[in-house]
């Protein structure tokens, strides 16, 4: 008889970071108190699957993640990199669309997968969606096929610059806004409808950001007292508008007024419209702005990768606007296909 050859798992790193996932009950609600080791207990049929190895940067209800927080994951990715072979990270759902997007924008060309996923109820109760989302994270993460950064969630697997929360409670939490899913997992089956072409770059970490960010979101009406402030201490604005763009009345002229005393700054527009992005040209005050403003336009982007690339250029990129204009619109991750 032939002896049986040996299979070599692959070695994943589980990068627990709190969360829904790994909350329990307390008098003042649901609080992250269960360990990496615990969360993996729960998923035992994935013991045979990889090689798993558990770390715990830190430990938080999603809302309180902040960019220091990415750098934190990024840094613990680049320091065992060439040590796995993936990676899978349990994150909070409120604010997993923006980990999403800002990792893929500081870990680009990943041939390695960078799974990040979650879940709606924790991982102890009878009645979960936590132990399917690990375990479907895992079976990707350890998919040759698989690459880059991804967030695998109720059977889909969604583009980390695509996603987002569309859901508060139901398991279906998340969307890919204007673009398919990469794949989706049935039965532990990878069903891809794009394929994962090799990059033709080596993989880059960066773990410097910038979140001097201001997000000003239009309402009807809206009052101009506060603009000089905004524009005095950000370096980047993002305006997000009413449909396809633009500068309502209400702020019109101290707002192009800002503009031109702080031509440094950048000015990037984007739509509380969920799909079909942004196109400032077609109506006045889209139009006017543009001509008058030296502003950028979020288009197919979605807000949390417009908001985590933005704090990505301040951070990495020169301060000149061409130079900034030219790597937003550059794609990474799917991140948008305007041309």
């Amino acid at each position: 008889m032939r002896k049986q050859e040996r299979i070599t798992l692959k070695k994943i790193l589980f990068i627990a970071t709190g969360g829904t996932i790994a909350s329990k009950k307390t008098e003042n609600g649901l609080t992250p108190q269960i360990t990496p080791e615990e969360l993996l207990s729960y998923i035992p049929e994935v013991e045979g699957l990889c090689d798993i190895t558990a770390v715990q940067p830190f430990n938080l209800d999603s809302s309180n993640v902040v960019p220091e927080n990415w750098s934190t994951l990024v840094s613990v990715v680049r320091e065992y990199y060439d040590d796995f072979n993936g990676f899978v990270i349990a994150h909070g759902t409120d604010t997993m669309a923006y980990t999403a997007a800002a990792l893929s924008y500081m870990i680009q060309n990943s041939p390695k997968p960078i799974v990040i996923t979650g879940a709606q109820r924790p991982i102890n109760l009878d009645i979960t969606d936590a132990k399917t989302n690990l375990s479907d994270s895992f079976y990707y993460a350890c998919d040759d096929a698989s690459q880059g950064v991804q967030i695998v969630f109720d059977g889909k697997v969604i583009a980390g610059t695509r996603a987002k929360k569309v859901r508060t409670k139901s398991y279906n939490a998340f969307s890919s806004i204007d673009f398919p899913y990469l794949a989706v997992m049935q039965d532990r089956r990878i069903l891809r409808y794009l394929p994962m072409l090799p990059y033709e770059k080596p993989v880059r970490f960066y773990e410097t950001l910038s979140d001097n960010v201001f997000l000003l979101k239009l309402i009807p009406g809206i009052s101009p007292v506060l603009l000089p402030v905004i524009f005095e201490h950000y370096d980047a604005i993002i305006v997000e508008s009413f449909g396809v763009g633009g500068i309502p009345a209400s702020i019109k002229e101290p707002f192009y007024e800002l503009c031109q005393k702080y031509p440094e700054k950048l000015i990037i527009m984007c739509t509380q419209v969920s799909h079909e992005g942004s196109d400032m040209t077609v109506y006045e005050v889209g139009h006017e702005m543009k001509t008058l403003c030296n502003v950028l336009e979020s288009y197919d982007m979605t807000p949390e990768a417009v908001a985590a690339k933005t704090m990505w250029l301040l951070g990495n990129r020169p301060d000149d606007h061409e130079s900034r204009e030219k790597a937003f619109y550059k794609p990474i991750n799917y991140d948008t296909v305007w041309k």
